[in-house]
């Protein structure tokens, strides 16, 4: 199946790794913007991130799959290409393998076409729809949807509503003038840094424990990530995240990212996580009173 066309080309960094020893969520990220930003110059935008860009590219929202660890010094390739376009929007698909071919993770990724300034959406122009077409590629069985859907979703988050749930800060901070793109608003790789960063803090208690591992750890298997607004330099935010369900192997959280002024949501995401054998570097599965344990800490009612 085709790939599409080559748009980044790199490796793993010690310091872009977590307490797992493999690359963080947040830096799979920083690693799809940047071939985000190369296939939009293979549509004919190639300087759609530049400060001085008249029209850009923002996410609407991303479905990831992480499918095989990427460790320190590993050689990584990234193809992209379009799975369909629309009026103002397009879904695009990132792949990003290892040097040997085996895919890394997968990113199914909507953005859409905007003025740089205010973030207006418009019509693509005819150049990017030719191009589109000849960059049209299938999504492939591992990068599609497992644990998580793609259906429209109407958020109910906001600040009163994680009170109500009883849902724990895991994360409080300002947005930083570096934490944002060129047109002032905060990077896609800096909301998912973020969530990132909060999950210690949502399982700071004693957790479950998975039978048989010396040594467990975790590992995030697919996300799907909504953004609602973009804060800006300046802007707070504020991460409630929680359980909202799984099964003796594979767990899902739910994060909510919070305008702690305001209470409205700029944006939200759902989880699928395990625990995982940092010596056998393999999933491992919960034992019957882990297990309980783990549904005990499910919040009723918590979605995106």
């Amino acid at each position: 199946m085709d790939d599409g066309v080559e748009v980044w080309r790199g490796g793993v960094a010690t310091w872009e790794c977590d307490a797992m020893g493999h690359l963080n969520v947040g830096f799979y990220v920083a690693k799809c913007m940047e071939g985000l930003a190369g296939l939009a110059a293979e549509l004919g935008m190639p300087h759609a991130f530049a400060p001085a860009a008249g029209s850009t590219l923002v996410v609407r929202e991303q479905h990831i799959r992480f499918l095989r660890e990427a460790r320190p010094g590993a050689p990584l390739i990234m193809t992209a290409g379009v799975v369909e376009i629309g009026e103002c929007e397009a879904r695009v698909l990132t792949l990003l393998r290892h040097r040997g071919g085996e895919l890394a993770a997968s990113f199914q990724t909507v953005v859409a076409h905007v003025t740089a300034r205010d973030a207006r959406p418009f019509p693509w122009p005819h150049r990017v729809r030719t191009r589109a077409q000849a960059l049209r590629v299938a999504v492939p069985p591992q990068a599609a949807p497992r644990s998580l859907g793609l259906e429209p979703v109407t958020s109910l988050a906001s600040r009163a509503r994680a009170d109500q749930l009883g849902l724990p800060r895991t994360a409080l901070g300002a947005v930083r003038a570096a934490d944002c793109d060129a047109f002032g608003r905060m990077r896609t790789e800096q909301v998912m840094a973020r969530i990132s960063d909060g999950i210690p803090h949502l399982l700071e208690a004693p957790g479950p424990q998975a039978d048989g591992a010396k040594r467990p750890g975790g590992a995030a298997l697919e996300y799907r990530l909504i953004h609602l607004d973009w804060p800006r330099a300046g802007d707070r935010v504020e991460l409630r995240s929680g359980a909202s369900g799984g099964d003796a192997r594979f767990r899902k959280f739910t994060h909510w990212l919070l305008d702690p002024d305001s209470g409205r949501a700029w944006g939200v995401a759902e989880a699928i996580a395990a625990s995982f054998d940092l010596d056998t570097r393999k999933i491992v599965t919960l034992g019957a009173a882990a297990l309980a344990q783990a549904d005990a800490r499910v919040v009723a009612g918590l979605s995106l």
